[in-house]
Formats: C-alpha cells, structure tokens, sequence
C-alpha cells in the first residue's frame, strides 16, 4: 500500500463519522520507531530537569522509557543545551536505552539547527520560531504580508535543509497561546489562524522537498484544540497532504481536572480516528503521564481489531452524510419543567439504587450535606440535580431541589410525588395509564429510532430522553441518534448515559497498577464518550454509571467533564503547564499552593506557568496568569496584560490574591 498517496476523506475531518476507522498517514522514520501509517499510536513524553543537567535528564528519560515512553522530548532553549543534548544521547546508548530524543525548540533557530545534527527529530513552534508575539495589533497589504513569508522562507529553510541531511523528523507544532501577531492580525484568535500557521511552514518543506513531517495543534481549551486538529486534517487533505498527528492539550493542569481536560481533546479525535502519537501534559512527574496516554490509546487497539469483523452497509455511508451537514451547531432543545433542556446548564445524574438509604449522609457523596442540628441541608456548586432510586425508597426527608428518579413501577406506588418523577422504558411510556404532569424519563437506544415503537410515542412537553447505547464504539453511536433527532425537527432534551462494565477497569493503566488506576480508566473513558459529545454540543445531562467506582469519584468525574467542555462552569479552572527543563520554579508545589488559596473562586481561570514561552499566549485564555520570569521571580498577568513585574516568590500569590481582590473577583471562603 503506497501511505504517501493523496487521500479524500468521505467525513468532513476523518475516514468515517459512524465507525471506527483510523485515518491513515503518511509513515515517518524518527530513529528506530516510526510513526504514522499503520503503525501503532506512539507514547511520548518530556523531560523537567535541566537539559545541562546530564546526569539528571538520562535518568529521568530511563524512567519514562521505563513507564511507555517511545519517545523523549528535551527543552533546548539555546545552543549550549542542543549541544549537551549530544552528551544525554552519548548516556543514554551507554545505559543500552535508544529512545529517540525530540529536541524542543522556541524562539532560537541557531538552537535547532544543532539539535538537528544530534536527536532523532525537533519540534519548532511556527508563532516563536521566525514570527514574534509581543500582541500588536498589525495591517499588512498583500505585498507586505508576501514580504513577512519570504522572512520565514529564508530563517525556517536552513534547518529544514539540516533535517533532509540527517535524516532528522521534525513537529510543526501551533500553540493557540502563542501565536504571532501576524497570524493573530490576520486570522484573529481562531483555529483557522492555529492551522494556516502550520501550513506555511509545512509548505516551505513541501517546496524543499522535505516530508518527514508531524503536526500538532495544542491549546488548553480543549474546544480549541479539537476545532483546530479537526481543520487541519480538512485543510491537509484539500491539498494532497496526510502527515501524522501528535495530539496534546496543553497545560491540562494535574489529577483529576488534568486526566479529564486531556481525554476530552485528546479522546474525542481518537474517537474518530485521528492521531498517530499522543502526549498527556500533566503538572506532574513525566513517567506518570505515558500510563495515562496508554490508557487513552488502548481502548482502539482493541476497537480497531472487532471493527475489522463488521460489514457496514450503504445506510451508514448515508448517515455519516448526515453528520457532517449537521456538525458544527449546537443540538437545540425545548426547556422541560423549567429544569432541563434549552439555555439551563447541562444536568448531572447520580446513581443510589444500591445504597442503603437510611441515613441523609449518603447523600454526601452527591454534594448534599446534612446538618442534624438545624435539620437542613446544605448544597454547592457540584451538587448533582437528580438522583436515580430505581426500586429503592429513602427513609429520610429529601433536600428541596433534588429531583428524584424511581423507575416507573415503583414511582406508581408512591403516595409523594412532589419532586419525584418517572424512568420508563419506551414500551412502558406508550403504554402508561399515568404519566407525571412535570417531567417523564424514556430511557432509548439509537436502534430504537427506526422501531414501530417510536413512531407510536407520544411527543408531549414533558419528555426527556435518557440516552443509552449497547456499541463498542458508542460515542458515534449515540452521535448519529442527535443528529437524527436534529433533522427530524424533534427537540425534546437528551440526558446520555454511559455504562461502564468494572471488566473495563481491571488490569493497569499502561504498565503500572495502583489502587487510583480503575478511577484514573473512569475518568478517561467517561471523559471521552461524554466530552466528544459536549464539545459539539450534544447532550442536556450525563449519567455515569460504574457500579465499581465510589459515587463521590463519578459525581466529581461528571462536573470536571462539564468544567472541561466548557458546558458548565462549577469550580475555578487552572491551565497549569507540564513543566519541563525551562522551568524557573516547582511547578507542581506551587500549583499546589495557588490552588489551596483559590480554588473557592468559582468560574475564575488562572493560568500557572513555569515559564515565558507560552505563558503571555495562554493568559488570554485566562482570567490571571502567574509565570515564572527569573530564579525567584514571578511576572502576574491579567488576562494578557502584565500587572507586576519580577515579584519575588515569596510574596507572588499574596500579590495575585490582591490583584484579584482589586477587580472584585474575591470572595472569602464560605
């Protein structure tokens, strides 16, 4: 099979919208471990020591090797650390390690063009590597702007000519925080100014002759990233190009928030078929982020091995039609029980069928907290909104605003239906000689779309699906149910809920078992079958049902896959950067402490970033920045604009909490 043919993809952005089919890309040779083509996806990962420091970077990289990494990515910021790259490599054959090395490179050209004798492959950024950001706005004419790519043309070529000599790959890799004021001048704050970015520079190698290319288009907004990766495979394809993705979402930030922010971006495009190497950016160690890219990756070996014995028929061809037209914009729904659907928030649902509910504390786990002494509860942000009985009757007073869910036998019998409503199945619903006046749950599945049944259901003003799916590959599956829905003009509001067989949790994530991993494989699968939908705005609620997982752990997963979507805010947002050799301070200690002062601070974004190089890029995204500028020496942004300069560390997060105090973004804790 020739890999490097032009290829036309039958989906807007993938080989197929309705079943898992990898897109295939071209193959690159990075050392002994090539990537793209039918190649598994890679793992990959960066180190955080000092690149000067030999000793330190050699054993950190065995590490990662150690945990999955096939490949391992150095900070060069300047020619001395490209040359000690030479000495690391000399350490790491010496250890009998061959790990190809990824030489990372921002702003110094002259950097990357020694690198590009020493390591197997180099990653330039196109807004820092010839361009600069300095946020001027600018205004060219078409010569002027012609002119700035010739600039480009001859700063990028030299080492794009080094490359073709040594047979080095190399990353073009768009960062949405740090793209040039050209590009911004020109495509504004967009995906398309993130993909046109990587294609100059893919089309100055193009007319060099030089192929051995990955992309990447990183953001910490996974909306962004996904918009923007989506893009580019279009673009590509439009002209007769398939080079490997490296997929990330930068500044993920750590644990739970880090794994889900990753899976949402990195999983929903694995979802459909794209990317060749992944990165998870966690604000943690670098060993611990290949397990959780592994676990990522895993799901679609497997998925990729069972679609192999499945005929698609003609109608899935039509279905994938269908999709495309309709991506894009946003699944409209009415508005039930002023509740559910239309502008209101995204709903969560939990799960106590098998609790024993004889105390009002096992309604902590769900965000409701009781108080004995005045006999009322007390609820926040991440309260969930219905809970899920089944068959089983409290034996407590209920809080006000939780809506009950029985199914629909048990929900018949109860002499109290205030605030209680029913679960059917569709046959139930039609058959029904009651149905409650408020709101009525119908659990269905996609195939029920096309059954007798569902032309004989009643469409009143009460109806709320509970969406359900029994496919392996259920995100697309529950994807076209929307999508039909939507060309049938139907608009009733759709919960989705997600099943997860404890089977999917057992053995380790990656290579390495700890009694964290099946709640870390939750967060991942959930995150992306619910995160892929959200992003394109599909979906009035979720239900994560994991009967091996604590329901605190599944309410928590369901409100960060909410936060991550950006579908609905219920806590503050840390874009917290992975650190790496440029760092100027503990990233994760200091994450740590900004986050113990101010995670109170509800819908507040702060960005914390070790250093300069996407940090000014990144504040845009967010409401406060805090970076590091010198050994002991914090910059603080606001948004994009600088507030205090070269504040030493000591006092940098009483100086943030201040600025914040001063826009009236405070508010103490409750």
């Amino acid at each position: 099979m020739d890999l490097t043919k032009k290829l036309t993809l039958p989906g807007k952005y993938c080989e197929s919208l309705t079943h898992y089919k990898r897109w295939l890309t071209r193959e690159v040779q990075i050392g002994d471990v090539p990537m793209g083509g039918t190649h598994p996806i890679r793992i990959q990962s960066m180190t955080t020591v000092d690149t000067m420091d030999t000793k330190g970077s050699v054993e950190q990289t065995l590490r990662m090797v150690e945990a999955g990494c096939e490949y391992v990515r150095i900070t060069a910021p300047s020619i001395k650390e490209a040359q000690n790259l030479a000495e690391i490599k000399k350490e790491l054959l010496k250890r009998g390690c061959k790990v190809p090395l990824v030489a990372d490179i921002h702003f110094t050209p002259n950097a990357a063009e020694v690198a590009a004798r020493i390591v197997e492959k180099v990653r330039v950024n196109p807004g820092n590597y010839a361009d600069k950001k300095k946020f001027d706005q600018l205004t060219y004419t078409d010569a002027a702007y012609q002119a700035e790519l010739e600039r480009i043309y001859t700063k990028f070529a030299p080492l794009v000519k080094i490359c073709k000599e040594y047979g080095t790959a190399m990353r073009i890799g768009t960062n949405h925080g740090s793209l040039s004021d050209r590009i911004m001048s020109h495509y504004g704050d967009t995906p398309e100014g993130m993909v046109e970015s990587a294609l100059e520079f893919i089309r100055i190698c193009e007319d060099l002759h030089y192929y051995n290319l990955v992309i990447s288009m990183k953001s910490s907004n996974p909306q962004v990233m996904v918009q923007a990766y989506r893009l580019l495979v279009e673009k590509m394809v439009a002209e007769g190009m398939n080079y490997p993705l490296h997929l990330g979402v930068t500044e993920a930030g750590d644990g739970e928030d880090g794994r889900i922010k990753s899976a949402v971006g990195i999983g929903t495009l694995l979802e459909d078929g794209l990317g060749d190497t992944v990165r998870v950016s966690l604000t943690e160690e670098p060993e611990l982020e290949a397990p959780v890219a592994r676990a990522l990756v895993n799901r679609y070996v497997k998925r990729a091995e069972q679609v192999l014995e499945i005929n698609y028929s003609q109608e899935i061809v039509t279905n994938s039609k269908l999709i495309v037209e309709n991506l894009g914009s946003r699944h409209e729904t009415k508005e039930v029980n002023a509740f559910i659907g239309g502008s209101m928030v995204p709903r969560v649902v939990a799960d106590l069928s098998n609790k024993r509910l004889i105390d009002p504390m096992v309604l902590k786990d769900i965000g409701y907290i009781y108080d004995p002494l005045l006999d009322k509860y007390h609820m926040g942000d991440q309260s969930v909104d219905f809970v899920f009985f089944g068959d089983n009757l409290p034996s407590f007073t209920m809080p006000g605003n939780l809506k009950q869910v029985y199914n629909f036998a048990t929900w018949l019998g109860l002499t109290n239906k205030e605030n209680a409503h029913p679960l059917y199945t569709l046959h139930d619903y039609i058959n029904a000689s009651e149905r409650d006046t408020n709101l009525n749950l119908v659990r269905i599945f996609h195939d029920d779309l096309e059954s007798e049944a569902f032309e004989n259901l009643p469409m009143d003003q009460t109806l709320v699906f509970v969406l359900e799916t029994r496919q392996l590959h259920g995100m697309a599956d529950q994807r076209e149910f929307f999508v039909k829905l939507r060309s049938w003009g139907l608009e009733m509001p759709v919960i989705v809920k997600r099943s997860y067989d404890p089977v999917e949790f057992s053995g380790p994530v990656g290579d390495m078992m700890s009694p964290e991993e099946p709640i870390s494989k939750l967060q991942l699968y959930a995150a992306t079958d619910l995160g892929g939908l959200l992003i394109d705005g599909m979906g009035n609620g979720i239900w994560i049902d994991a009967a091996s997982i604590p329901t605190d752990k599944l309410a928590s997963a369901s409100f960060a896959i909410l936060q991550a979507t950006r579908s609905r805010i219920s806590k503050t947002e840390y874009i917290s950067c992975p650190s790496c050799g440029r760092t100027l301070f503990d990233l994760q200690e200091t994450t740590q402490m900004i986050r113990s002062r101010t995670n109170h601070l509800k819908g507040l974004k702060i960005a914390i970033m070790g250093c300069i190089v996407n940090g000014p890029g990144e504040m845009a995204d967010a409401d406060y920045g805090y970076v590091g500028a010198g050994p002991d020496r914090v910059t603080l942004y606001r948004g994009k604009e600088v507030v205090k300069k070269n504040v030493q560390s000591a006092d940098a997060l009483n100086e943030l909490i201040e600025i914040i105090r001063a826009d009236g973004n405070w508010v103490e804790f409750a």
